[in-house]
């Protein structure tokens, strides 16, 4: 049965109205009305709520706590050619790990899948600040993701099973404070340990909080109680096999492409082929297997293929910031490096700002209506980015920045919740896991594009200079600009320009995939999302 009724499913007992005594609301609401399911207290859930916090935490400040102790490992353990991997390796297994996570745990639970990984993430963590040479380290970065692949899915899971619809958005704000947070005080913790202690350590403090995240859970999270299923619930071991290989193939391919060897050559080729086959295998073993990983359900509900897609456009639009804006602001600003770093840290700031305040939005005009509009607000942004003055000033693009946040905060977190509250307590892991794996994937395919866009009209403008000598690649003038010395006036000026116009032409991709996700949104997504009355979404919610 369905009903037309306000997004948080409100406790009236009309069923029907908006809130107002009339019938239009912003989604449907499935079965009716319903009492909470959530536990009676906001604060009986802090404790899970602060163990949330903390294990997504762990996830967040990996990437940029890391980053600026490069230097001070490749000096220590050399394997300079190869220390990209460090990332690479850390990426490929969060992402190919997601939807076996998502799947494990709708079948048995988020309480074992999340405790595992972040027992696999401090073991990981111990065994990289024991490393001895950069194979060990980077081998001891996968063992990390694969623990990281378990702490950002089901952390956003349960953050949906902990909350009802109506308070959801504020565990949502919080983790997206985390993550801006973290995206702050990661280089300057990193940055400090790396030059007064060692960069091992960078490591070594996530093992108390983790130990706290781990404590909290164990202590504090109580899982739903389910009716015991009639059979024995079967692991699709080939499904998830085929899965992890399809993922990996797919990201060394973008990864390695382009970088470590041509994009034509047999290497890339090879890889792209030997993908398309394992992924045509892999639709093959997940159409047969009686609990697949990925479930065809996934991509036929429009609600979450739409989602799917929305937010795979989101990750390729975002590595034009995070990737290209601090070699903009460094190559063409001539700004340093944590000045750099303060241009792109302003979009965190505004981000769970807008996140926080989106359901002010869509409880008024509903998921999609929202997504749309802060969508929209992201192409006028992004497209505003290549009409900034040569070479201008920082707080221009800093403006912009701030901008963005706040658009795409709007955008992604009505998405998120809104995908999450159309399905029961057994689906949700794989729906939420399915939207950051495409997410995920959309940031991989993104890095690869736009790396090959900037790479490819550097090479043009470079090759019209009439200076002789000059670097041909994005890290080759950056750098050449770290020493102005070593050019002459002309030279700098016409680098920084054709710095100026690459990251121009990649705003303008990123513009290109806003365009896509508000085409989905527009022509996909349903528009009223098909949200279940909170006696349908689970059996009985995590109690803390």
């Amino acid at each position: 049965m369905h009903r037309e009724g306000n997004p948080v499913g409100g406790t009236g007992g009309t069923g029907g109205t908006d809130g107002t005594g009339g019938t239009d609301s912003p989604e449907a609401v499935r079965g009716g009305t319903a009492p909470d399911t959530a536990p009676d207290t906001d604060r009986g859930r802090r404790p899970v709520a602060a163990a949330l916090m903390l294990g997504m935490g762990l996830a967040a400040i990996d990437g940029t706590i890391v980053a600026t102790a490069v230097p001070q490992i490749v000096g220590d353990l050399g394997g300079f050619s190869v220390f990209s991997w460090l990332f690479s390796g850390y990426l490929l297994a969060v992402t190919v790990t997601l939807p076996v996570y998502g799947k494990l745990s709708d079948t048995f639970g988020r309480k074992p899948v999340l405790i595992a990984g972040i027992i696999l993430f401090l073991a990981g963590s111990l065994l990289c600040a024991a490393a001895w040479n950069m194979a060990a380290l980077i081998a001891f970065r996968v063992v990390q993701g694969l623990g990281g692949g378990a702490l950002q899915g089901t952390v956003q899971t349960i953050a949906a099973d902990l909350y009802p619809l109506r308070e959801r958005p504020k565990i949502q704000a919080k983790l997206s404070t985390v993550w801006a947070t973290s995206a702050v005080a990661g280089p300057a913790v990193g940055g400090l340990l790396a030059a007064y202690a060692d960069w091992r350590w960078i490591f070594l403090i996530n093992l108390p909080v983790g130990a706290v995240a781990l404590w909290l859970v164990v202590r504090h999270l109580h899982e739903p109680s389910r009716p015991r299923p009639a059979t024995r619930p079967r692991i699709d071991w080939a499904g998830a096999l085929a899965v992890f290989a399809t993922g990996a193939l797919l990201l060394t391919a973008l990864v390695q492409g382009g970088v470590a060897w041509p994009w034509l050559s047999a290497p890339s080729l090879g890889l792209l082929g030997a993908t398309a086959a394992l992924a045509a295998l892999t639709v093959l073993i997940e159409r047969r297997a009686a609990e697949p990983v990925i479930p065809g359900w996934v991509w036929r509900r429009r609600t979450i293929a739409s989602v799917n897609l929305a937010l795979g456009a989101m990750g390729l639009l975002m590595v034009a910031p995070t990737v290209f804006l601090p070699t903009y602001a460094q190559s063409v600003l001539g700004l340093g490096p944590i000045a750099a770093g303060f241009v792109l840290s302003v979009m965190t700031l505004s981000w769970p700002v807008a996140a926080a305040l989106s359901d002010r939005v869509y409880n008024r005009i509903g998921f999609r209506r929202t997504a749309i509009t802060g969508m929209s607000g992201a192409l006028l942004v992004l497209l505003c980015f290549p009409l900034l003055p040569y070479p201008g000033a920082a707080w221009q693009p800093a403006l912009l920045m701030l901008l963005l946040g706040a658009t795409l905060g709007l955008f992604q977190l009505p998405l998120i919740v809104g995908v999450q509250s159309t399905v029961g307590w057994t689906e949700r892991g794989t729906t939420t896991a399915s939207v950051l794996f495409c997410r995920q994937v959309g940031q991989s395919v993104g890095a690869a594009l736009f790396g090959a866009v900037a790479n490819g009209v550097l090479a043009s403008r470079l090759a019209a200079s009439p200076v002789p000598g000059l670097p041909g690649d994005l890290d080759a003038v950056s750098h050449a600009l770290d020493d102005p010395a070593a050019l002459s006036a002309a030279a700098t000026d016409h680098l920084r320009r054709a710095v100026d116009t690459a990251v121009d032409h990649v705003f303008t991709g990123a513009a290109v995939a806003a365009a896509l996700a508000l085409l989905v949104l527009v022509l996909v997504a349903p528009r009223r999302f098909p949200v279940l009355a909170e006696h349908e979404s689970a059996p009985r919610a995590p109690k803390a």
